[in-house]
């Protein structure tokens, strides 16, 4: 026999009997302290349907509701819309420390507060909790999550005074806590919102006194701040130099002189200043507000002719009526 063959049938032989790596199992990208986290948070939620796809058989990151990172495969994303869980949020939700985005919305038996343990989330971006049954104090720790951009917690229960710190974190830029039971002032602090294009939305509390002047110094977007018991002038937040599209400051006992408000021009699509105390005319700047789409300064104080030109004949009388001696078009002629 040859060494070739020799060799041939020595290396058959050791191929044969060597134990070789399987090809055939899945392996798992699911981080498996993340995937323990995820476990006690579906077993805290009771077991709920909607975290069904939740099996400690399966990897994690194929379940629903979550979402991995394509590279780290930590999570990232919890994200439970509408209906199905039901408790208070687990305190395990902080044991996911890759969590960028939360969202549990529409949750009508998701009660009670906001854990302390979302302090631990450092990397998160976006804290939705809207449309629940949260309650108690909203917690001024949130302010202390430097990395938010976005946070709603819109439709609750939550009572109490609007924590200063909310607006601490540097990129925030959305801050929704309209429909609860808030109470106090506004913090001159939410001036601190300065992020592009900022949004900040206070409607339907018991918010009192004035609105801060240095909110003034923002540029908001979109501010509402209406149905509340707000007093004062909030004329600051007007400008021809600014870019605000909406805003709405209805239902109020707001007190200003309307005729030296400056609107602004090219973007404002919508103000809402109905049921207040102003005073004085409307202002002839707003024919020049191009894109004007809703507007109403119903049930005020207001005087003297409706000026002519721009969007102003565009709106039914509605949205003049109800004021001290506001005239023509679509009202009665100026006599």
């Amino acid at each position: 026999m040859s060494s070739f063959h020799f060799h041939l049938i020595l290396f058959s032989l050791l191929a044969s009997s060597a134990v070789l790596p399987s090809f055939s199992a899945t392996t798992e990208l699911c981080n498996a302290d993340d995937k323990r986290a995820l476990l006690r948070i579906k077993k805290a939620f009771n077991d709920a349907y909607v975290l069904s796809s939740w099996d400690a058989a399966t990897d994690c990151c194929e379940w629903n509701n979550v979402e991995c990172d394509g590279t780290t495969h930590r999570i990232v994303t919890l994200n439970v819309p509408r209906g199905g869980l039901s408790g208070s949020i687990p305190s395990d939700v902080g044991d996911l420390p890759y969590l960028e985005t939360i969202y549990l919305h529409k949750q009508p038996n998701l009660t009670g507060n906001i854990p302390r343990s979302l302090l631990k989330l450092k990397n998160l971006q976006y804290l939705t909790l809207s449309y629940n049954n949260l309650s108690g104090s909203i917690p001024g720790f949130l302010g202390d999550l430097t990395n938010l951009i976005f946070l709603d917690l819109s439709y609750n229960r939550f009572s109490g005074p609007i924590p200063s710190s909310l607006s601490n974190p540097p990129n925030l830029r959305s801050l929704r806590l309209d429909r609860n039971a808030l109470t106090g002032s506004i913090p001159a602090s939410l001036s601190h919102i300065q992020g592009s294009s900022p949004y900040l939305y206070l409607s339907h509390n018991q918010l009192t006194g004035e609105v801060p002047a240095a909110l003034g110094d923002v540029d908001f977007t979109y501010i509402d701040l209406s149905w509340n018991q707000l007093s004062g002038n909030p004329s600051a937040l007007f400008g021809l130099n600014k870019s605000a599209q909406q805003i709405y400051l209805a239902r109020n006992m707001f007190e200003f002189n309307m005729s030296e408000m400056e609107p602004p021009q090219e973007s404002l699509i919508a103000l809402d200043l109905n049921h207040n105390k102003i005073f004085g005319g409307i202002p002839a700047a707003m024919t020049g507000v191009t894109y004007l789409q809703i507007f109403n300064v119903s049930y005020n104080r207001l005087c003297g002719e409706i000026p002519v030109g721009g969007r102003l004949q565009r709106f039914d009388s509605t949205a003049y009526f109800h004021n001290r001696c506001l005239c023509g078009t679509p009202l009665d002629s100026c006599k």
